[in-house]
């Protein structure tokens, strides 16, 4: 979990980095977009840590009320949408094409289910941490996984993009410090609303990228968080922090290499081997469960404090002869 934690949170960052910086498309740096990006990133996290509590818990929703306008006036606006807004309610299946069989597409389609499965488990039990009096159960994960595999089907069907609980919700969570149930539901309320009625979606299709990449970039960091939380419970030493020092450095390291460096391999492996997310979660799951690492380096420790208990003792008697 702390490094699913760690390496999730870096490549949520990375994206809404490129976002604040205005090269999310692959084009130069934007210095415009940039530096009012940057400036709203150090407003929000300046009201999230010397603000009251009030203040810190709307400091997103402060950021963008405050950098919308700024970037309208001083950059211009523009949907996120290409071309004009619908405003006729259609439902139909297979709007993408009629099923057909490809095994390519069946791979990355399995491969892709993992890592959202990974990312739903994490989003439930990294919660436990918050809620330390009302712990996830089996129950709860059969209820998630249920709920969210029909709406996928249905998804799929009526060419949706499916709902799936993500770990970045808790850091909507420690941000926001809200812990009830009812503002959630409110809000999928309010997303029902902007779908059925495309006028409101598409006013908020204006939101300036940058300016929801900064916000967001300030919310995410503190993953880093709930990554120590569980690296707490953890007792490292010289030995066994290659349980956590592996897959974590493996995930990064495969976040920096472009995704062109892996078109060599066997089509169906890349998005496999590609992602660092999935890949360092893989390894750090497989690593956990080949040995027991709360034993390793144990008694080297216990002798080390051994040793320098007799040094002590050692020099002690020098000093009184």
């Amino acid at each position: 979990m702390g490094t699913f934690m760690v390496l999730f949170g870096v490549s949520l960052c990375i994206s809404f980095l490129k976002g604040m910086l205005g090269i999310s498309g692959g084009e130069p740096i934007n210095v415009g977009v940039a530096a009012l990006a940057i400036g709203i990133a150090v407003l929000v996290l300046i009201l999230s840590v010397k603000g009251s509590k009030k203040i810190a818990q709307y400091s997103m929703l402060i950021g963008i009320i405050i950098g919308w306008p700024l970037f309208a006036l001083l950059l211009g606006s523009e949907s996120q949408l290409g071309g004009e807004v619908s405003t006729s309610l259609e439902l139909f299946l297979f709007p993408l094409g009629e099923p057909a069989w490809n095994i390519g597409i069946i791979i990355t389609v399995v491969v892709t289910g993992i890592l959202n499965l990974s990312k739903q488990y994490g989003s439930i039990r990294g919660t436990d941490i918050m809620y330390p009096d009302q712990p996830s159960t089996g129950k709860d994960y059969r209820n998630s996984f249920l709920i969210t595999g029909v709406q996928s089907i249905l998804s799929g069907l009526l060419g949706l993009v499916p709902y799936s609980p993500f770990v970045s919700s808790i850091g909507f969570i420690q941000q926001t410090k809200i812990y009830e149930r009812m503002p959630f539901i409110f809000a999928s309320v309010m997303f029902f609303i902007m779908g059925v009625i495309p006028q409101i979606g598409y006013f908020f299709t204006l939101l300036p990228l940058s300016i929801g990449s900064a916000v967001l970039f300030v919310s995410y960091v503190t993953l880093f968080g709930s990554a120590l939380e569980w690296y707490k419970k953890v007792e490292f030493n010289t030995t066994n922090v290659y349980r956590a020092a592996i897959p974590c450095f493996l995930g990064l390291v495969l976040m920096a290499i472009p995704g062109s460096a892996f078109s060599t391999l066997p089509e169906f492996t890349q998005p496999l081997l590609s992602n660092g997310l999935l890949m360092g979660t893989t390894l750090a799951i497989i690593i956990e469960n080949v040995m027991n690492w709360d034993k390793i380096g144990v008694t080297d420790k216990a002798s080390d404090k051994i040793s320098r208990k007799l040094s002590g003792k050692v020099i002690k008697v020098q000093k009184h002869f």
